[in-house]
């Protein structure tokens, strides 16, 4: 086999890593003045890498499989984090020259996150899961604190270099006391060894997952690991902000998803309490937490990790099924987010950013466009029919029924009437309050194709809901061993 053949399943990383280091020689060369050109480079790179993945190799070679793989459930994930990262960085190229703050840095930053993104995802071992998770942790820690002479800003990042830190090491003790237990690190490994041993564990083995779920818990920010989501969303640039809520969450939920149907997927009778008690309290907080909210960016925060209790809802199913709805929510979540981040980029009140969802008052009648497209994001996060919204929802509570999790249904429900208030209460702000100031919305059209791309996929869902589906099924098929 030759290094071409060796090397295919890798393009798209390598497209990306080699890309990046040039970049970056570009940038320390041509100073600030490049920023825009790098942007717009990266985004193409995204756009490559895309395409690469998509119709590039379905597996991965014999040389690489130990520690890198590839198969429908990653060429799923793949595209979505690489689409969501291409959007998150058009939304901050606007940003940043609007408030005439462009730095090279920033793309760039954006681009190695993605690029340990896709390894961490691809990744078939302990180790290299762990490298990619760091190389993308580092770079999310110093976009946090991109603005260093806000203080905000570098509180946030502070905030989540400490407790990212500590996540990483729940993270690799729980891999070393895993190897203790099995003396591998590979998944497929791992997965036979449980297996074999009829799916009993030693308590070093067991006090070995429980870490590695901790340190995976802070990753997406369930409860009562989120402590950090609300200061570090409302601290950071808000393009950072829409980037966190986008490719960062999907990495890690895919790598959650991946580690326990994969090799533990026969201990399930072991984790899946644990994931019920996460999905219902991050449900409550999500639901109760955002109520009180009035900043757009906390409000946010406690949306995320209302959604990130459905996730788990779909996790703890241990079925193919749950597979499959997460999968499903997985983009509808990525594209509400879009097209809300959009929205709150694109207004403006004497040049600056909005900060409060009592700014939007009146909205409606200064910009009935804006009001609508924000509209139908808050119904869709509330899941209300027919949007894209209800049909995550509805698939994650019915993978949850088929597993007989009941109770766990029931508080879905109730915890998403509930979050339904505050959603609902966005729009009355914006079609029935008086107008307070006037606002401004940017010109740019990139931002409008982004919110109405985002709009025209939230209103039209219903068409055609089961094109999303088939796919992800086709990845919850390659994922699950556990009968």
């Amino acid at each position: 086999m030759n290094i071409v053949n060796i090397l295919r399943p890798l393009l798209p990383e390598l497209l990306l890593a080699i890309s990046g280091m040039v970049l970056l020689i570009v940038g320390a060369f041509k100073g600030n003045n490049a920023s825009r050109l790098i942007s717009q480079c990266i985004v193409a790179l995204f756009a490559i890498a895309i395409v690469l993945t998509i119709f590039g190799p379905k597996n991965s070679n014999d040389i690489l499989k130990d520690h890198f793989t590839l198969d429908p459930f990653v060429l799923f994930v793949k595209p979505l984090i690489l689409f969501g990262s291409m959007i998150a960085t058009i939304m901050a190229m606007n940003y940043w020259r609007n408030e005439k703050e462009e730095r090279f840095e920033f793309s760039i930053l954006i681009l190695f996150a993605t690029l340990g993104m896709m390894v961490m995802v691809s990744s078939n071992n302990l180790i290299a899961l762990y490298l990619g998770l760091e190389l993308q942790s580092l770079c999310l820690y110093i976009l946090a604190s991109f603005r260093k002479k806000a203080l905000r800003s570098s509180e946030a990042g502070l905030k989540y270099f400490v407790l990212g830190a500590l996540s990483s090491g729940f993270l690799l003790y729980g891999s070393s006391l895993i190897y203790g237990y099995a003396g591998s690190i590979h998944f497929e490994q791992l997965d036979q060894i449980i297996k074999q041993t009829g799916a009993t564990i030693s308590i070093g083995g067991t006090l070995g997952l429980v870490m590695i779920l901790v340190g995976l818990s802070f990753k997406v920010s369930a409860v009562p690991f989120h402590m950090w989501t609300p200061d570090v969303y409302e601290g950071s640039p808000t393009p950072v902000t829409a980037f966190f809520a986008i490719a960062p969450k999907v990495a890690a939920i895919a790598i959650f998803l991946r580690l326990i149907q994969g090799p533990f997927a026969h201990l399930v009778h072991q984790w899946q309490q644990i994931i019920i008690v996460l999905s219902i309290l991050s449900m409550l907080v999500g639901a109760f937490g955002a109520i009180q909210q009035k900043g757009i960016k906390r409000l946010l925060a406690y949306s995320s990790i209302g959604h990130v209790g459905y996730l788990l809802m779909g996790f703890a199913t241990g079925s193919q099924k749950g597979i499959e709805a997460v999968l499903v929510y997985l983009v509808i979540y990525v594209i509400m987010g879009i097209g809300t981040f959009s929205v709150v980029l694109a207004l403006r009140r004497q040049g600056r950013l909005i900060h409060d969802w009592a700014d939007l008052k009146g909205l409606a009648k200064s910009h009935p466009g804006a009001a609508f497209l924000m509209a139908v994001f808050m119904f869709s996060m509330a899941g209300i029919p027919p949007l894209a919204g209800f049909f995550a929802k509805l698939y994650i509570f019915m993978a949850a029924i088929d597993a007989q999790l009941y109770t766990l249904s029931i508080i879905g429900v109730v915890t998403s009437v509930i979050a339904a208030f505050y959603y609902l209460r966005i729009i009355k702000m914006m079609y029935f309050d008086e107008v307070t100031s006037s606002l401004d919305i940017m010109s740019s059209r990139t931002l409008r194709v982004i919110m109405v791309m985002a709009g025209v996929f939230i209103l039209c869902f219903f068409i055609k809901p089961d094109f999303i589906a088939h796919y992800a099924r086709l990845a919850a098929t390659s994922l699950v061993v556990y009968q």
